[in-house]
């Protein structure tokens, strides 16, 4: 369970922007990204409000959090000890689920650069006209992958054909990219159907399983294409490859049996 250790108001409007950023370690960058996320909210023209779930770091990302807190509307969550994405995941989720009007709209991005925050402004505008959920997509004319080390990019590649073989999904391609826009109702519904079963995987195979439980509640699914950006990402991913695909493949395995 997470701590919350700082919180700035959140700005009242008709519709506000929750972004959820789960941070390992990402002292080294997490200051820029926050400092892009204003300014690109700022064009934008947006309310927003910022959830850094830190998870276990040993490093500075919490005081970096709790320094733009300071000038931006930042929330901190922390773990005492590093959960995992899944557990990340599911505290920021829950965290802006909580405080979010259902016609609010919840991003969910990385926090080490590879995500860039001026694609919030095309993903907000897709759910507030019908949407909702909208993935920046790898595999949408217009797409870059850059700096993504070439087995890295076939396995995704063979891994969303698998899931549009097995899972068809009317708008979705992607089914692994973690940036996302949810309408927060959408959010809110999938917690009150599931219960505690909504977010209840550990890994980086929690993102596929939100899509394929959401896949049963007969929504509006969308992508962007969108550039993603490894050359300029700082230190080496924090993916473990070998167990997320075997993680992946149980999870397919059990989805498809009903479980």
């Amino acid at each position: 369970m997470a701590t919350q250790a700082q919180s700035a108001p959140v700005p009242r409007a008709r519709r506000t922007v929750h972004v959820v950023l789960p941070a390992f370690n990402e002292a080294a960058c997490l200051g820029r990204l926050l400092d892009e996320i204003g300014l690109a909210m700022e064009d934008a023209g947006l309310a927003y409000h910022v959830i850094v779930v830190d998870d276990g770091s040993v490093d500075a990302t919490a005081v970096i959090a709790e320094d733009r807190a300071g000038a931006l509307p930042v929330t901190l969550l922390r773990h005492p000890v590093n959960l995992g994405l899944g557990a990340t995941i599911r505290d920021g989720l829950a965290h802006a689920a909580g405080e979010a009007g259902p016609r609010d709209i919840i991003i969910t991005m990385d926090a080490d650069e590879t995500h860039t925050p001026g694609l919030i402004l095309r993903m907000t505008r897709e759910i507030i006209e019908g949407h909702d959920v909208v993935i920046a997509s790898r595999y949408q004319p217009g797409s870059r992958t850059i700096g993504v080390p070439i087995y890295r990019r076939a396995l995704s590649y063979g891994g969303s054909l698998v899931f549009r073989l097995l899972f068809p999904t009317r708008g979705v391609k992607d089914f692994t990219c973690g940036y996302r826009a949810y309408r927060a109702g959408v959010i809110q519904d999938a917690m009150r159907q599931y219960g505690d079963d909504f977010l209840n995987q550990d890994g980086f195979q929690c993102m596929v399983d939100i899509l394929l439980k959401l896949r049963r509640m007969r929504l509006i699914f969308g992508e962007v294409p969108f550039i993603l950006r490894y050359d300029i990402k700082a230190g080496q991913s924090k993916m473990d490859v070998r167990r997320t695909v075997v993680n992946t493949l149980r999870l397919v395995a059990r989805r498809r049996l009903g479980g």
